[in-house]
């Protein structure tokens, strides 16, 4: 590593390259909970297109791997370095160069965060559709790396759907631009898909060009409360419109949310189900979810007033971080066919009590999508055996009944080993075959993804 950073400092301006221990040890992992062996060996932080390629162009010669990384929000492990590798930070190609009202659409750089993203388009009475509940804190390039979904995905889908266009520096060095600034185009294969949920395996996103839409002229939230998340999770399947958020949380999450935030969700119900309307029609729409929901459930509320419905909000979004506070946490991200929701949950539940695991289960309830979250003992040095022999189960149960084994935040590291399970081998050989094509010598973030 000494001739690399040699190099690197031959290329590249003094301060971006970084070798103390502190910079180090604060770019080893990510959320996740996966702990990489040792630190890596440098972290760059390049502010150019050139730079980046400049730090690409030194790792290719050299054979030196590379871990792109944004915010460190990552919760598959993808983002995690060890010995050996080269830290890429996005975090300083944080701009946002364009953004164009009459065209809907921003040129932005990976290190944006979500959430200011959206602020400044809200500047123009737009949105970004997108909304992780890490908004506050991820990038755009994480969101592009493991093609985020996120709360308002149940109307207006996930990252994928609204990148347009990108700037991609590849193993090599060599710049690329996919894409295009229009919504439709069909010239070429879908390069700007291929890159979309590639985790960082086949080049560095320098910058993206990203679809904005009208924000919405009205929104109206409802709560409602069951007496247990098989309930909630069936209550789903009755909705006759198509909410932009339906978010699930059961008891466990709830009680975590009330002990964090000094809230009572939790003695309001078993499982708390949150869906939200948007558009002209929204409070029209909202008493039809009203009525769907209550036959099943406790007590539904629909509210329009703003500051009630952040409340309603902020106990989705603050579920994982409360849960952090109890311990460390395995954090896993299955899908399945939203009629199959209920199925899932009471699978995750039995499998847990098996197990003799503790797991709180959140989900993106109107596409799916379920974050059972697994606790563990902050002292534990390793993952206990139980935990991976009850997540190995839930993946199994997300295969059996027609879904994924990650929906939003990648396979990374934690989930590799599970692959075979959902990708036929020459699915799996052409997979493969992809990264050789765009990163023959396999620099770009080794051991992650496929």
């Amino acid at each position: 590593m000494r001739d690399v950073a040699s190099r690197l400092a031959d290329r590249l301006p003094a301060d971006r390259l970084l070798l103390d221990d502190d910079s180090l040890r604060a770019h080893r992992h990510d959320r996740s909970g996966w702990e990489p062996a040792g630190l890596p060996s440098a972290v760059v932080t390049p502010r150019s297109t050139a730079e980046v390629q400049a730090v690409l162009e030194v790792a290719n010669e050299t054979g030196t791997p590379v871990v792109v990384r944004g915010a460190g929000t990552g919760l598959s492990g993808a983002a995690t370095a060890t010995a050996g590798e080269l830290v890429l930070s996005t975090a300083a190609l944080n701009a946002i160069t364009e953004l164009s009202a009459a065209d809907q659409l921003a040129v932005v750089q990976p290190g944006v965060v979500t959430a200011e993203l959206d602020r400044a388009a809200g500047e123009h009475g737009l949105r970004y559709a997108p909304d992780p509940a890490s908004v506050e804190i991820s990038t755009i390039g994480g969101n592009i790396a493991t093609n985020a979904g996120g709360l308002r995905c149940a109307k207006y889908g996930v990252t994928r759907d609204s990148v347009l266009g990108l700037e991609v520096v590849l193993a090599d060095g060599r710049v690329v631009r996919t894409g295009r600034r229009t919504v439709k185009g069909v010239t070429g294969y879908d390069l700007t898909g291929l890159f979309v949920g590639s985790e960082g395996t086949l080049g560095v996103v320098t910058s993206a060009t990203v679809r904005l839409r009208p924000a919405p002229a009205e929104t109206a939230t409802v709560a409602a409360f069951f007496d247990s998340v098989e309930k909630a999770a069936a209550a789903v399947g009755r909705l006759r419109v198509q909410p932009a958020i339906a978010e699930l949380l059961d008891a466990d999450a709830l009680e975590a949310v009330d002990a964090a935030q000094n809230t009572s969700f939790r003695a309001r119900g078993a499982a708390f189900l949150l869906v939200q309307t948007d558009g002209h029609g929204a409070g029209a729409e909202a008493e039809l979810v009203r009525a769907d929901l209550a036959p099943l459930a406790t007590g539904v509320e629909v509210t329009t007033d703003p500051a009630v419905a952040g409340e309603l909000l902020a106990a989705r979004r603050f579920a994982l971080p409360s849960l952090e506070k109890q311990g460390r946490v395995l954090i896993e991200d299955i899908a399945v066919p939203r009629a199959r929701l209920a199925e899932a949950v009471a699978a995750i539940a039995a499998i847990t009590r098996r197990h003799g695991v503790t797991a709180a289960t959140l989900a993106h309830a109107g596409d799916g999508n379920l974050h059972p979250i697994f606790v563990i003992d902050r002292a534990a040095a390793e993952i206990p055996e139980a935990v991976w022999a009850a997540a190995g189960e839930v993946f199994e149960t997300a295969l059996r009944l027609g879904g994924t084994l990650t929906g939003e935040h990648g396979v990374g590291v934690l989930k590799r080993k599970w692959l075979p399970g959902e990708l036929s081998p020459d699915t799996l050989a052409l997979h493969h075959s992809v990264k050789r094509l765009f990163d023959p010598r396999g620099i770009l973030n080794p051991g992650k993804a496929i």
